[in-house]
């Protein structure tokens, strides 16, 4: 096993697809120039090893690079595409969501159109709202469009090669605050497949169902209250869409409680989804009412005291662990 950070992991799954398929390419705002030099960054050294035809530095224009992205797919290439912040996707939707996730919808399934919008969220750096709003909800809600959320390095570097691979538009969600947390990644070839949560901590009285940064809150929650003789099990989704409906359903049915935990804004968040998914088809199973631990429903605060108010903490998620016991 190797010791990487997100970012590290990223860089070597893009390397590694490029280096097996000439199709893929990446284009992006800077992403072969100065801001990308540390090599804790997910495209560190790839212009330098892969060259300009292959690394294409772009405009600051969102709704060019998308179009980019479609437009290369449908010639057959593959493209990976950044977008820097994911409040930026407001403005490279029309192609995303309008075009991309409907293409082979109308071609009848006789088309490929393999792209992959990697896209930074997450709060934590004290940027404000136009750079930390978490919208994996509104990305979800487009039929035609694959979301993956990894949380550890080992995942992003095996989902992210699978998305390369999908002929289907994948938006790969990268927390930034994880980029520089370490953790272990196989060595030598491996993918994860889209669409396989994962139990990252079995337990037997209550199922925390989470994704991306929120995993080491889920975690760290689950140690303290193991201390009580509280057994917590954290389901890492890993991907939104498609949803792992069996793994989560089966968690739930053996605790017969579910808190969900994420980030973003609590309206419309996908922690409804889950919950949802569970009142249908596993009511029966539930011993309490099921809870939420989001963020407010507010922007992003840019202060440094209020941001830490905005993220969902252990202390948040063990109050709400044990109100349903």
């Amino acid at each position: 096993m190797q010791q990487f950070g997100m970012g590290q992991a990223v860089n070597q799954a893009l390397r590694e697809e490029m280096a097996r398929d000439p199709d893929v390419f990446l284009a992006g705002e800077g992403i072969g120039v100065s801001i990308h030099e540390s090599p804790m960054l997910p495209t560190y050294g790839l212009l330098k090893d892969f060259g300009a035809g292959r690394v294409k530095d772009t405009p600051v224009s969102e709704a060019a690079i998308a179009g980019l992205a479609v437009g290369a797919a449908e010639a057959g290439l593959k493209p990976v595409v950044e977008i820097m912040f994911n409040p930026f996707f407001t403005l490279a939707s029309d192609m995303i969501v309008n075009h991309a996730a409907k293409l082979r919808y109308l071609s009848g399934g006789k088309s490929s159109f393999p792209l992959v919008v990697r896209m930074k969220t997450g709060a934590g750096f004290g940027a404000g709202c136009q750079h930390s709003h978490n919208l994996e909800a509104w990305v979800a809600h487009c039929p035609g469009l694959k979301v993956v959320m990894p949380a550890t390095p080992a995942d992003a570097k095996g989902l992210l090669k699978s998305a390369i691979r999908d002929p289907n538009p994948v938006v790969f969600m990268e927390d930034m605050m994880l980029y520089f947390v370490p953790g272990p990644v196989p060595e030598g070839e491996y993918v994860i497949p889209i669409g396989q949560a994962d139990v990252k901590r079995p337990g037997k009285d209550v199922t925390v169902v989470t994704w991306s940064k929120m995993l080491g809150v889920a975690l760290k929650a689950a140690g303290s209250l193991a201390g009580e003789g509280i057994e917590v099990e954290v389901v890492d989704l890993r991907t939104l869409v498609p949803l792992d409906r069996e793994t989560l359903l089966a968690s739930v049915r053996k605790t017969g409680r579910l808190v969900v935990l994420h980030e973003a804004t609590r309206t419309g968040g996908f922690a409804g989804e889950v919950a949802a998914v569970v009142m249908e088809e596993a009511f029966g199973s539930l011993k309490a009412p099921l809870r939420r631990v989001t963020g407010p429903d507010i922007p992003v605060p840019a202060s440094p005291p209020l941001e830490r108010f905005y993220i969902p903490d252990e202390d948040g998620l063990i109050a709400a662990i044990k109100e349903i016991l």
